[in-house]
């Protein structure tokens, strides 16, 4: 059988998503350890993302095989039981073989979460990027615009970036403010490395007065990363969200991080 789930985790101890060497800790290498462990058989998980070290989720998507039988229950309660405290299951649902947590996925959602602050929060620490310059958030909202649409993003893509087309199709960058936190929510039909972060740290150059909302065009059409300024931290970064065709029929959990609803 085939299984979908929805997991979230705190990256803030791992090395990203993707099992590396031997030694070095892993969302993944964790995930597949418990269901290993209650399938009793080696289990290995697809997931829909692969976030960077410190890089957090609150609705990544994974897949996995089993010949194991077992109930809705167990699999839930045993492997959040086994998992550690930092990474919880919030939902299993079997799907056919045609489903792919990568592969099939037709849009992916981060949320940037930045506290705005002249001084740091320890309550916050590690789950948001501090920035103690005053953000104009009426200018980032501008310059997020540019960004929208159809764009060859190699500006915004990390020298290491291995995708063959720096073509993406950003459906929304929307900019929000609540109190001394700024959200940066984007979805696009697929992302480049730090691209995420690189968008972000532009923004807040722009909402800090660095440079002008237009810049971020000037950006695009340089095409080149060495014009794209500052990678952003990655702490304040969330994978929220994967979008499959409605055949699959995944559960659906409001978009997180679930802090960040509690305080909405």
């Amino acid at each position: 059988m085939r299984f979908a789930m929805g997991i979230d985790y705190d990256g803030a101890n791992y090395r990203g998503w993707q099992t590396q060497q031997e030694g070095v800790p892993s969302v993944q290498l964790a995930l597949e350890q418990a269901l290993s462990q209650i399938a009793n058989h080696p289990i290995n998980v697809h997931a829909a993302g692969r976030t960077d070290a410190g890089v957090h989720a609150s609705g990544m998507i994974v897949h996995f095989d089993t010949d194991a039988i077992r109930g809705h229950r167990n699999w839930l309660l045993g492997v959040n039981r086994l998992l550690p405290s930092d990474i919880a299951v919030r939902w299993i649902h079997p799907v056919s073989d045609d489903f792919h947590a990568r592969f099939k996925a037709v849009a992916r959602r981060y949320r940037f979460v930045i506290f705005n602050s002249p001084l740091r929060s320890s309550m916050l620490a590690g789950k948001v990027t501090w920035h103690y310059h005053h953000l104009d958030v009426e200018r980032m909202k501008l310059a997020a615009q540019y960004l929208v649409g159809v764009h060859d993003f190699t500006s915004f893509r990390a020298v290491g970036c291995q995708a063959r087309n720096p073509v993406r199709d950003v459906h929304f960058l929307n900019v929000s403010q609540l109190g001394s936190l700024i959200i940066l929510d984007i979805q696009a039909d697929g992302f480049l490395y730090h691209m995420v972060r690189n968008i972000a740290g532009v923004l807040m150059a722009i909402g800090q007065g660095k440079a002008e909302p237009e810049w971020v065009r000037t950006i695009l059409l340089a095409r080149d990363r060495t014009q794209g300024g500052v990678t952003a931290s990655g702490d304040g970064l969330y994978f929220v969200d994967a979008l499959y065709p409605p055949e699959f029929d995944l559960p659906k959990e409001p978009i997180g991080p679930v802090w960040l609803q509690r305080i909405v």
